[in-house]
């Protein structure tokens, strides 16, 4: 199933709606150009699918999600991603807990510099950045996106595409399906040039935010993730009190498809015990 939510500026976000309704929600927030489809997988476990409600949002400009008006269209503004968030949130209600992949993470550590952690049950880091920038170790980038870069930001096409499909070949360690694979790729094509390159137009620093962090926190993250570098998902867990730490020996940038059974388990453990 899938509605509507309104977010910044009147920016309306589109919501993709799984299991149970009357259960606590876990939020999903997909990475730089991408969608609420990176996370399937999780729509299909029947244990997450009877224990939680899911709920997936398309990023502004990413997915169902509309492409804000104006130049500049909010993206470099941590106010607009927390506004955003907060609409999923207030779809959710209190207790959810969030699921950040990527540039997803960032996008949460933007809603807690707003709103704090106030209604949360709890937050899970998934091969996730939560600071961007030169120097930035929360955002520390592995070797195929480096080579995806600035490639994959142009609007031409011969330079963007062999861009994108180097970073999506090195999205995974593991063998995914074909499909799989390909959409990846189809969904990063499907983010206009414009949206790709402003979500790299900032300078974040989230150490305090992730130290005043007090509710449950799980940061887990592929060993060999060439996409966001290992040691950004360190960074956070050093940074987070009282976090738990998952590394997956083998596993890329996509952990919750390429060892979906045992992210769905350790996941929806994680957050039974801080729903519960």
């Amino acid at each position: 199933m899938r509605v509507e939510v309104v977010g910044a500026s009147g920016v309306r976000l589109g919501v993709r709606l799984g299991g149970r309704e009357d259960a606590p929600a876990l939020v999903f927030v997909h990475g730089w150009a991408q969608s609420a489809r990176a996370w399937q997988a999780q729509f299909d476990d029947p244990a997450l699918c009877e224990h939680f409600r899911l709920i997936a949002v398309d990023l502004r400009g990413h997915g169902t999600s509309r492409i804000p008006d104006g130049v500049r269209g909010g993206f470099d503004d941590p106010a607009v991603w927390a506004a955003d968030l907060a609409a999923v949130l207030d779809l959710a209600g209190a207790g959810a807990v969030l699921v950040g992949w990527s540039y997803g993470g960032l996008v949460i550590t933007d809603y807690l510099r707003t709103h704090g952690t106030h209604g949360l049950a709890g937050l899970a880091f998934v091969g996730a950045i939560t600071e961007i920038g030169r120097g930035r170790p929360g955002g520390r980038v592995g070797p195929a996106m480096a080579r995806a870069l600035p490639g994959a930001l142009s609007d031409d096409l011969d330079v963007a595409l062999p861009a994108l499909i180097t970073l999506a070949e090195g999205m995974t360690a593991k063998p995914v399906p074909g499909a799989v694979a390909q959409g990846l790729l189809g969904a990063s094509l499907s983010v206009p040039p414009s949206v790709r390159a402003a979500l790299f137009r900032r300078d974040v620093d989230s150490a305090d935010v992730l130290a005043a962090l007090d509710v449950p926190t799980l940061v887990v993250h592929g060993t060999d993730d060439a996409v966001v570098d290992v040691t950004a998902g360190e960074y956070a867990a050093g940074k987070i009190p009282g976090a738990f730490a998952r590394w997956l020996p083998g596993v890329g940038h996509v952990p919750f498809v390429e060892s979906a059974r045992e992210f769905g388990t350790a996941l929806g453990r994680f957050a039974g015990q801080a729903t519960g």
